[in-house]
C-alpha cells in the first residue's frame, strides 16, 4: 500500500558538497515554495563530484514499503536519491538510485531493489526499516545542478 506524499518543507535538510573532501563544488539547497530546490554547479575537478540536500528519516520507511515515489522536476538532467541506512557507517556509504527530470512536475517510482550499494562489502538494496536518510543529489559529472523535490513517499 503507498503511502501518502509527504511535502517537502516537512523535514529538515541539510545541504552539503564534495567540499568536506577537498573538492571544489557549489551549490545550495532552499524551500522554494513548499519544494526541496538543489541548484549549483558540480565539479569533478580535485576528485569531487556532488552537491546533496539530505534529511534524516529517524524512524525509517515502513516495513512492507517496496520503493519510493517522488514528485520531482528539474532542467532535463539526471539526478540521484542516495539512502544511507542503519548499516552505512561510513561517510562514503549509501545505495544510490538515478532519475530523470523535465520542466513539468512529474512523479518518479524507484524501487528498493533497484538502489544499488556505493561499495563491494555493502548489502545488495536496502532494508526499509533500516533507512536512517535520504538525500537528493547531483553527482558524478560535470555540470549544473538544478533539481526540485515538492514531495515523497514509500509505496
Amino acid at each position: 500500500m503507498a503511502q501518502d506524499l509527504i511535502p517537502a518543507d516537512a523535514f529538515d535538510w541539510t545541504y552539503l558538497a564534495d567540499t568536506v573532501m577537498g573538492g571544489v563544488s557549489r551549490g545550495e539547497a532552499r524551500l522554494d515554495a513548499g519544494a526541496l530546490r538543489l541548484t549549483g554547479t558540480v565539479s569533478t575537478a580535485n576528485r569531487g563530484g556532488f552537491i546533496q540536500a539530505r534529511t534524516a528519516l529517524p524512524d525509517g520507511l515502513p516495513e512492507a514499503a517496496t520503493g519510493l515515489r517522488l514528485r520531482v522536476r528539474g532542467n532535463g538532467g539526471r539526478y540521484f536519491i542516495h539512502l544511507r541506512t542503519t548499516r552505512t557507517a561510513l561517510p562514503w556509504q549509501y545505495y544510490q538510485q538515478g532519475f530523470e527530470t523535465g520542466r513539468d512536475w512529474a512523479e518518479v517510482t524507484l524501487p528498493l531493489a533497484d538502489f544499488t550499494p556505493s561499495g563491494r562489502m555493502m548489502a545488495g538494496s536496502p532494508r526499509p526499516g533500516d533507512v536512517r536518510s535520504l538525500g537528493l543529489v547531483a553527482y558524478g559529472r560535470d555540470h549544473e545542478a538544478d533539481v526540485s523535490l515538492s514531495a515523497f513517499g514509500a509505496v
